[in-house]
């Protein structure tokens, strides 16, 4: 019945998190012909999806518009569980102050839809997190409440592989992996994604489909960590790291380029290696190679600001007072988004050592809410005049909106974490 509906695109979809995941997969199946319901417990966020304003940058009201006069709606009332006929969780999966797994927010959500799940549904898992999740965390909700996984409710895992910014991928065109608790599960899965995705991958497992999730960006994390330990040793021998970089990419096979930066953001690389890193502990396991990248990328807004020091120093200035400008500090190039962002880790170093710091970000004009971070800050204009006034401009995110050329013909003193200026400028320096 449930694989008839999803066929016919009959079948109603819940989108559980509306946030940088949820909504363009609600977009993606509204776009395909299907009904979608969006939840969440920001009711502001939901008022502003019902009334066709989009809450992120890269995607455009216009199309939040479209999805609503289609039948989207939102509510952050999760007693209309019943009306769904899939339910796809994308909430946030943190790390705790104590760098180990924090399931509060798919737990509370388990604990909220639990006793409105009714047979003839699927529930899908998109959140990062460590193997053994959607069995251990999620299957007793289900079973508790008295449904048979694999006959009349179905249970997945299907990693969500979001990439905002990037013009290059859409919802669409990124091959979905899915897992399922039982093989009539993943069959279901199958059925629900590859009506909207172009293609899908199935794997033997939701622990499997867990692990691929993991092991594509601690991929990323390793060898990000590896070329920012690089930029290090460069910097100390007087070599430019781009330099290097751009010479072994013309090699044709054996390497992929990976480009240093002041750390690692957003929601999955800086966190998901320590998902595996805690659970491989209870397999006995100690994960090396992953906790020294980790370790080298989270020093990386520290060693930027030991290079914003010296070029003080190297002026005559104490970095206690000088004023300091950020530019960039969402998490990377082109986007609003603020998670994990090794900027702010920057701007409050600068500011705790007594530094006057401001910032410039065309896409986020005032400093937003964060649970660990605050500033009392709006984006400042990049005019002539405020370049010139402070002692030093950092380059933190090389969004495409800024004048590189101005930026560097005006400031005082430049400091460029991104590789952007290679003219051998004598008020630039690498970081």
């Amino acid at each position: 019945m449930l694989l008839e509906k999803i066929a016919s695109k009959k079948s109603v979809i819940g989108i559980l998190g509306l946030g940088y995941v949820g909504i363009p997969l609600a977009l993606r199946f509204s776009e395909a012909g299907f009904r979608v319901l969006g939840f969440d417990i920001d009711g502001d966020r939901v008022a502003n999806l019902n009334s066709g304003r989009s809450p992120i940058k890269h995607i455009p009201g216009a199309e939040i518009a479209s999805m609503v006069a289609g039948g989207f709606s939102a509510t952050a009332d999760f007693a209309r569980i019943p009306e769904v006929d899939a339910i796809i969780i994308c909430v946030p999966t943190p790390l705790s102050r104590h760098r180990e797994p924090d399931l509060s927010f798919i737990v509370s959500t388990m604990e909220t839809i639990a006793p409105h799940l009714r047979a003839g549904q699927i529930l899908s898992l998109e959140s990062t997190t460590w193997p053994g999740t959607t069995e251990e965390v999620l299957r007793p909700f289900v079973d508790k409440r008295g449904l048979t996984i694999g006959e009349d409710f179905f249970l997945v895992y299907s990693p969500e592989r979001e990439d905002p910014g990037n013009p290059n991928f859409t919802t669409r065109t990124i091959p979905k992996v899915v897992g399922g608790a039982t093989p009539a599960c993943r069959v279901a899965g199958e059925a629900l994604y590859g009506v909207v995705i172009d293609r899908v991958v199935p794997v033997s497992s939701t622990q499997a489909a867990e692990l691929t999730k993991l092991l594509e960006n601690i991929h990323r994390s390793v060898n990000i960590g590896l070329v920012n330990e690089m930029k290090i040793i460069a910097d100390r021998m007087g070599i430019d790291i781009y330099e290097v970089i751009d010479a072994a990419a013309t090699k044709p096979f054996g390497f992929t380029p990976y480009y240093p930066g002041p750390g690692l953001g957003g929601h999955c690389i800086p966190i998901d290696p320590f998902y595996l890193t805690w659970k491989a502990r209870e397999y006995g396991l100690s994960t090396h190679f992953i906790e020294l990248a980790g370790e080298i990328n989270r020093d990386m807004p520290e060693w930027v600001v030991t290079k914003i020091t010296d070029a003080l120093n190297d002026r005559q200035k104490s970095l206690k007072g000088s004023r300091i400008l950020a530019l960039g500090i969402a998490y990377k190039r082109d986007v609003d988004d603020m998670r994990e962002s090794p900027s702010v880790l920057v701007m409050e170093i600068l500011r705790d050592r007594g530094a006057l710091v401001d910032y410039s970000d065309p896409n986020v004009p005032v400093f937003p809410k964060m649970r660990e971070h605050k500033f009392d800050l709006k984006s400042v204009d990049l005019t002539p005049d405020v370049l010139t006034s402070y002692d030093a401009v950092v380059l933190l995110t090389d969004h495409s909106d800024f004048d590189y050329e101005a930026i560097a013909q005006y400031a005082q003193l430049l400091i460029d974490t991104r590789g952007k200026y290679r003219n051998g400028n004598e008020k630039v320096v690498k970081a």
